[in-house]
């Protein structure tokens, strides 16, 4: 006989604040098959077996996050980071994120394909919760780092130094310019500084379609920390591009992030620990570029965003779920709290704090770069595919149990935006070539 098909599980989220990006409303949300059924006032569905209820009076309910920026088991220098697929969307899921779009690099010679194919391998038996891959074309030129080293200066604080914020601004205004020649959609991943960003507030004002992505970490630290005397502590923040040593950074970018001039969060999360970014000791250039934030970015943008008074709640919604969603294609399915949207949802504590600490995370390294930062506003429950992964503390996790979820190419959030400007810019027919592949638009990433 075949085997039976194991009974979805069905839930009842009760008394809870359902908050979108767009409208906050209290509402109970019932699940079943991991789809939202309803979403509505004292709902009571049928007495059943099997039937989970959550309390959230009080709490918020909302689309559970996605981190449009990882690296999960990444080979690189020499070394592979400490969180692989079942670590990295375990700590995800504690965090309060549902999903993670990493990132499927090439090695030189690599097709785009095998790199997608190898990444997927390493996924498909460990994810914990869904996941989506970005395949990355990137090449490095290591003559800045030769003069760093020539002057005499190895440490930390060369990563920085080699890759100044003009650069950044300057590459991302490049990218820009090109992108916009041929009216194709940007989407700049890791923005670090003031000079960046400002670039890319300016081409949106100009009309430009162009999106930016700050990370947990150039909103909640800065690059001061590569001039501390410890070096293993200044070792741990290096990453590329690298943090700003300009204090004031961090709270730019959110302010930027909170009146749309950037649009979506990431965490380049892809952690080394101690013992390897000491392969770099003696030479800055050969430290492992890396730090976590999995686990740590809700609670960040909410510390740094919402409880300092930035943004509100539908906002803090827009830019840790909603708008990702809408820009690579998975919106409404995820990204939203409404009927017939996959049911990755988080019961949100607004009123209590975390301390962050590598003692207590559960990312795989032996540090975190947000060590002693108090997070008011707490995950309590994660809910992933209709299935209560975690709460109070406790996971209910399964290798394997997340999906590879597939991104159709031209998102309608970003391409009728492009329609639009096809129509102002060239108003006349325009005879173009048939499409030999499958093109959704461009992103950028600096290492």
């Amino acid at each position: 006989m075949p085997p039976q098909k194991q009974a979805q599980q069905k839930l009842l989220i009760k008394g809870g604040k359902v908050v979108n990006d767009d409208l906050s409303v209290v509402a109970d949300v019932y699940v079943e098959d991991g789809v939202v059924q309803q979403v509505g006032p004292n709902l009571n569905p049928e007495p059943s077996t099997g039937l989970i209820v959550l309390d959230a009076t009080t709490k918020l309910v909302i689309p559970g996050g996605i981190d449009t920026h990882t690296h999960m088991e990444f080979p690189f220098m020499g070394s592979r980071s400490k969180d692989d697929f079942y670590t990295g969307t375990k700590a995800a899921i504690a965090g309060g994120t549902t999903m993670i779009i990493d990132f499927a690099i090439p090695q030189k010679g690599c097709s785009l394909t095998e790199a997608f194919d190898t990444w997927k391998s390493w996924a498909d038996p460990k994810v914990c919760c869904d996941y989506s891959l970005h395949v990355a074309v990137t090449w490095w030129s290591n003559k800045g780092a030769k003069k760093m080293l020539a002057m005499g200066i190895t440490g930390p604080e060369g990563h920085e130094l080699c890759r100044p914020e003009e650069v950044e601004a300057e590459a991302t205004q490049r990218a820009i310019t090109i992108a916009n020649a041929v009216n194709c959609p940007l989407y700049v991943v890791h923005v670090m500084s003031k000079s960046s960003a400002r670039v890319i507030s300016n081409a949106r004002r100009e009309g430009k379609v162009v999106y930016g992505e700050p990370i947990a970490a150039s909103l909640g630290t800065d690059g001061t920390n590569y001039w501390n005397k410890d070096w293993a502590h200044a070792a741990a923040y290096v990453m590329g591009p690298p943090l700003r040593p300009d204090p004031s950074t961090p709270g730019f970018l959110m302010n930027l992030l909170a009146n749309d001039d950037l649009s979506a969060t990431g965490t380049d999360n892809c952690t080394f620990d101690t013992c390897q970014k000491a392969l770099g000791k003696d030479d800055f250039t050969k430290i492992p570029n890396g730090v976590n934030g999995v686990e740590d970015r809700m609670s960040v943008i909410w510390e740094k965003g919402v409880y300092s008074g930035k943004m509100d709640e539908n906002r803090f919604v827009a830019v840790t779920s909603t708008n990702a969603a809408k820009i690579f294609n998975l919106y409404p399915r995820k990204g939203r709290i409404a009927v017939g949207s996959d049911a990755d949802i988080v019961i949100w504590d607004p009123k209590a704090t975390r301390t962050i600490s590598a003692k207590t995370h559960h990312q795989a390294n032996n540090f975190n770069i947000f060590e002693g930062m108090v997070c008011h506003g707490v995950p309590v429950a994660t809910v992933s595919r209709g299935k209560v992964v975690y709460e109070g503390g406790v996971f209910n996790v399964t290798a394997g149990e997340g999906k590879y979820v597939s991104r159709p190419p031209f998102p309608p959030y970003v391409y009728k935006r492009v329609r639009q400007r096809e129509q102002v810019c060239q108003p006349a027919p325009v005879k173009r070539a048939p499409y030999t592949g499958v093109v959704s638009g461009i992103s950028i990433m600096q290492k």
